[in-house]
Formats: structure tokens, sequence, C-alpha cells
């Protein structure tokens, strides 16, 4: 599971989660798909306020990766940011850790 909200000094918020997606294919020397794009995984656990019983919540982030650095099944951090396109607003801090 993934490491709830975090604030920063700058006041952005960061999410650690596992990345699902990258889309890279290879063929014939050309990357294919979301180039510098990556899909984090981010899961909470909120109480549901009628049951009072803890509920699985997951959000699908797309971050952008400069370096194309993240593979599928990486742990990263990533930090809110501006609007980078139309549904990427989110950047990759760090790779946390590296998929087995």
């Amino acid at each position: 599971m993934s490491e709830q909200v975090k604030s920063v000094k700058s006041g952005k918020k960061e999410f650690v989660g596992l990345v699902k997606n990258t889309k890279r294919v290879e063929e014939d020397g050309k990357v294919v798909g979301m180039n510098k794009t990556i899909v984090v995984s981010v899961e909470t656990m909120a109480l549901h306020p009628l049951y009072k019983k803890y509920v699985r919540k997951v959000k699908r982030i797309k971050a952008h990766d400069e370096d194309n650095t993240a593979r599928t099944g990486d742990k990263v951090r990533v930090r809110e940011c501006r609007p980078i396109s139309k549904d990427k607003c989110w950047k990759l801090v760090e790779i946390i850790e590296q998929a087995k």
C-alpha cells in the first residue's frame, strides 16, 4: 500500500505510489506510446462514514518523467506542479525502489 499525502515546504502535495504503466514499446529503435509519461497508482485507506469499515481507494495519476527512468513496478514519489498537458500536473521526484 502507498503512503498518504505529504505536504512540503513549497505547499505542493506529494504522493508515493507504484508505477502501473509506462507504455514504452520499442519498435525498430523507436519508442512508441507515452514518451516522458508514467501512470502512478496511489492507494489510500479511508473510513466509510456509515459502515465504519476501512475502504481502499485507488487514484491513478499521470506524471512527467523527464529522463524516462521509471519502469513498471517501481515505487516512486511524485510532486504536484503546473499543468504540463491536459492530464499531467505531477512530476517524478525520485524512484524509491526499483522493480525486480
